[in-house]
């Protein structure tokens, strides 16, 4: 069993795992994104998307993006991403949509969790997260962030987002 072959290894790696000279996985980093429950007659799921942008300035990283993925015909959900204006100025409206892996259906009222990407080059990064609703408003939060997150960042919106947080 390949199980046991591989156990006596693992006492020859922990000294050198523990000095650093063998890079141990870091524990990766997680984005919370509270979408509120909003009290209106005519309510519509918000489009969301999540990035990164270095603090010093420079391209975008896209995390995430929650649209109407499965509207078509005339007005595809698309049409409607350059609601969501900062993100389509910074670089959404280069993107192939849906973007595996970060393209998503529209959420309800909730609080979801997000991975950031684990391949990250440490520094200060901006984690910005951008809401815009059929007949509601429109939303930024921005978390500064240090990477390798060591300590919980976050932020909160006043209508169409809740708390963004950082662990």
């Amino acid at each position: 069993m390949t199980t046991s072959k591989a156990l006596p290894a693992l006492p020859l790696l922990a000294p050198l795992m523990a000095a650093g000279t063998i890079a141990t996985p870091a524990a990766a980093a997680t984005v919370s994104v509270t979408i509120p429950r909003i009290n209106v007659a005519e309510y519509h799921r918000p489009y969301v998307v999540g990035w990164l942008e270095p603090a010093a300035g420079g391209p975008a990283r896209t995390v995430f993006v929650w649209y109407d993925v499965k509207k078509a015909g005339r007005e595809p959900g698309t049409k409607w991403l350059a609601d969501l204006r900062s993100w389509w100025r910074k670089g959404g409206r280069s993107m192939n949509l849906p973007a595996d892996g970060l393209s998503g259906a529209t959420r309800a009222p909730g609080t979801y969790q997000v991975a950031l990407p684990a391949n990250l080059p440490a520094g200060q990064y901006v984690f910005k997260v951008e809401a815009a609703r059929e007949t509601g408003g429109r939303e930024l939060v921005s978390v500064p962030i240090t990477v390798p997150v060591k300590k919980s960042a976050s932020a909160a919106g006043t209508s169409e987002l809740g708390a963004v947080t950082i662990r």
